[in-house]
C-alpha cells in the first residue's frame, strides 16, 4: 500500500479541473486536505476505483474484539486478574484504594477492582468497557505531548481510515451542523476544554477520554459555498497507551452519543 510523502503525491493523481465536487475549492487544496487527513481520497468524484485501492488499501477482516466481544472481553478481564492494579494506576495516570483502580473517563470517576468489574457513580456506557480494560492492560504510561495527529497515522489505523470517516467523523459533523450549542455543551459535560482554533479549523475541543488518551475534534463551519467538515485527531503517543481497536470503538461510541444527545435536544439527525 502507498503512503503520501506529502501533499504533491496526491495531486499529480488528480484531474486538476478544480470541480469542487470534493468540497475543497482547487485540486491542490484537496490534495492537501487529502495529506493531512481532513479528506479521504475517494471522495475525489473523478479517480477510479483501482487508484484509490492502490492508495487506501484492502479492507481488512474483523479485529478479535469485533468479531467476537464477548470472548474478548472475557479474555481482557482474565488479563485484569494478573495484573498489579496498584502499580497498574501508575501507569495509566488513576489512583489505587480499598482494592480499585480509580480513574477519569470523559471526567467522570471510573473503577476496576482485581476481576476487572467496573463501578462508577454514572451509568456504565457499554462501548468503554473494551477499551477501558484494554487501556489498563496495554497502556504504558506514555505522558501526552500535545502533538496531534489524525486516525490514519495511528499504528494501523490507515487500513480502517474509511470506516473511521464514515462512522465517527462524518456522524459527528451531522450532529455539528445541526446543534450549534454542541461543543459548549461538549465541554460543559464531559469536563472538555476550548483550545486555540488548531489547523485553521473554527472550533477546537480536546476531549481527555482516558487520562493518556486525548482526542481533539476540530470543526470548520460552512463557508462560502463549501461545505462544513470535520476531523478527530489523537496525542502522537496515542499507539503507546492504547490499540488502534480500541481507538475505533471509542470514537465511534462517542459519536453515537453525540446523536443520542442531539435527538434528546429535539434535533432531527439527517441519515448519511
Amino acid at each position: 500500500m502507498a503512503v503520501f510523502g506529502n501533499a504533491m503525491e496526491v495531486f499529480v493523481l488528480l484531474d486538476r479541473s478544480n470541480c469542487r465536487r470534493c468540497g475543497e475549492k482547487t485540486c491542490l487544496a484537496f490534495a492537501g486536505a487529502v495529506f493531512c487527513g481532513r479528506r479521504s481520497l475517494e471522495s475525489c468524484p473523478h479517480l477510479d476505483a483501482a487508484t484509490v485501492q492502490r492508495y487506501v488499501g484492502p479492507k481488512r477482516g474483523l479485529r478479535a474484539e469485533e468479531e467476537d466481544p464477548e470472548q474478548f472481553l472475557s479474555a481482557l478481564r482474565e488479563k485484569i486478574q494478573g495484573l498489579d492494579l496498584a502499580a497498574a494506576a501508575q501507569r495509566v495516570g488513576g489512583h489505587f484504594g480499598q482494592g480499585r483502580l480509580t480513574m477519569k473517563i470523559l471526567g467522570k470517576d471510573f473503577s476496576i477492582n482485581g476481576n476487572g468489574a467496573f463501578s462508577s457513580a454514572i451509568h456504565i456506557i457499554p462501548w468503554v468497557t473494551v477499551p477501558v480494560l484494554t487501556y489498563v492492560v496495554h497502556c504504558t504510561g506514555v505522558p501526552v505531548v500535545g502533538e496531534w495527529i489524525s486516525f490514519r497515522e495511528i499504528r494501523e489505523g490507515q487500513e480502517r481510515y474509511l470506516l473511521f470517516k464514515r462512522r465517527c467523523e462524518e456522524a459527528m459533523k451531522r450532529v455539528a451542523d445541526i446543534w450549534p450549542d454542541l461543543f459548549d455543551d461538549i465541554v460543559h459535560l464531559f469536563d472538555g476544554r476550548h483550545v486555540d482554533a488548531q489547523f485553521a479549523s473554527d472550533i477546537s475541543v480536546v476531549l481527555h477520554v482516558f487520562p493518556r488518551v486525548p482526542l481533539m475534534i476540530c470543526y470548520w463551519r460552512e463557508s462560502e459555498g463549501i461545505a462544513s467538515s470535520l476531523n478527530v485527531f489523537f496525542d502522537r503517543t496515542i499507539d503507546e497507551n492504547l490499540d488502534v481497536g480500541a481507538v475505533f470503538m471509542l470514537a465511534t461510541g462517542l459519536a453515537q452519543m453525540f446523536e443520542k444527545l442531539a435527538l434528546q435536544h429535539g434535533y432531527t439527525i439527517q441519515p448519511a
